[in-house]
């Protein structure tokens, strides 16, 4: 079963939902936000606890988080068809989402959209471009900004849905549908100073992709201190918008 990992006491209490995929994959420098906003965070971990709809409907906020897998893959992990039905009634139900990574491609999936391995991996932390609505979006503070990225898979943008950045190797970085719809491509939540835990668990996956690990380690401590607090602000401007 899923576990609480913070509690809030009070009159009312707002209810975050995380979906994990890899422990170490969690809300990073999401969580003080959450905290600070009085949320009371669930974790529940794809793959071994049970992800229904209803579970998903409930919450006043859910949030999808990375992994190293492809949502098309659910011959070997047929629990991803599950989730993905679960994304949708939480869409259909039209309360807050938010998905990074893995979690957005769930999602753009769920609105059918096109989700496809690239056969290349985009991983270290590079400028992010906004599109003329990703300016105007909550996303505003992070034109031009370095973030993390680690991924090899894309999304198209869902039907309705507004495409708000891109890097060169990957047009579709960003999209929101709607005030309470966001899909991040990139890790806007990776925090920095756990960043050894990325490091170790994804080891494979980086000497395949020959990424210069000590180069990673120093981006992560030059970027990271001002991403913490960009992704602060991005979060909350969020938040507000989507009416939590």
């Amino acid at each position: 079963m899923g576990y609480f990992v913070q509690s809030t006491e009070g009159p009312h209490v707002l209810s975050a939902l995380v979906i994990r995929h890899l422990m170490f994959e969690d809300l990073g420098t999401f969580a003080p936000v959450l905290a600070a906003r009085g949320f009371s965070v669930e974790y529940v971990d794809a793959g071994v606890d049970t992800i229904a709809p209803e579970s998903l409907v409930n919450p006043d906020l859910v949030v999808v988080m990375g992994g190293p897998i492809g949502v098309y893959e659910t011959e070997p992990y047929p629990f991803l068809a599950q989730e993905r039905r679960a994304i949708l009634a939480r869409l259909d139900a039209d309360k807050p989402i938010l998905g990074v990574c893995l979690g957005a491609q769930l999602i753009a999936r769920a609105l059918g959209a096109r989700v496809e391995a690239t056969g290349r991996k985009e991983i270290g932390y590079s400028p992010l471009e906004l599109t003329q609505e990703g300016r105007d979006s909550v996303l505003r503070v992070l034109d031009g900004e370095p973030v993390l990225h680690w991924h090899g898979d894309q999304f198209a943008i869902p039907k309705g849905a507004k495409r708000l950045a891109q890097t060169p190797g990957f047009p579709n970085q960003a999209f929101m549908r709607g005030p309470r719809v966001l899909g991040l491509q990139f890790h806007l939540e990776a925090d920095h100073t756990r960043i050894e835990r990325w490091l170790i668990g994804h080891a494979f996956e980086l000497a395949q992709a020959k990424i210069d690990v000590p180069d990673l380690r120093a981006q992560a401590a030059a970027y990271g201190p001002r991403l913490a607090a960009l992704s602060a602000a991005v979060l909350n401007a969020w938040l507000d918008e989507a009416g939590l």
